[in-house]
């Protein structure tokens, strides 16, 4: 039975070995990244409160690093999630996102926002039937409103917002 607990900066390094063994899954852009830039140690160094890690007896199954905005006292962000592709569609990334919303509605955060690559089909209709909105955007790709350069030179992403009860 998987176990969900609040994230350890020592998990770091094992969260950076599954994404590399588990990829992005269907329906990732295939953009060059490094995943050691999307997921640095400081997040888990100032964010591990607000991170989760779902594991068994066979170490790391799923993950959620998330962060309470020091600027937007009423927001939150999901900065970066990963299921081991065995595990995918059972619920696990739903049950982490709740338990996110929870924990983030207990600290007064009234909504919460995440992004993803533009051409992520998977993750956009994830984040649309749990209930985010897309942000409005100046640009449009694919029919999509799209943040171009969000995350620097030719880093577009959609971006989504979903209001939380408190």
């Amino acid at each position: 039975m998987p176990l969900l607990r609040r994230a350890r900066v020592s998990d770091h390094a094992a969260l950076v070995e599954c994404v590399h063994r588990w990829g992005d899954g269907p329906g990732a852009p295939a953009e060059p990244r490094d995943v050691s830039l999307l997921l640095p140690r400081v997040f888990l160094q100032s964010f591990s409160g607000t991170s989760l890690v779902v594991e068994d007896a066979t170490g790391v199954r799923a993950f959620l690093v998330g962060l309470h905005s020091a600027d937007h006292d009423d927001r939150a962000h999901i900065h970066f999630v990963g299921v081991d592709p065995a595990l995918r569609g059972r619920g696990l990334a739903r049950g982490l996102y709740a338990a996110f919303f929870a924990r983030a509605a207990e600290a007064g955060r009234r909504e919460v926002r995440a992004a993803t690559w533009h051409r992520n089909t998977g993750s956009i209709a994830f984040h649309q039937a749990l209930g985010f909105s897309l942000d409005t955007s100046e640009s449009e790709l694919d029919g999509l409103p799209v943040h171009r350069d969000y995350d620097g030179p030719g880093h577009h992403r959609v971006c989504f917002r979903k209001a939380i009860a408190g």
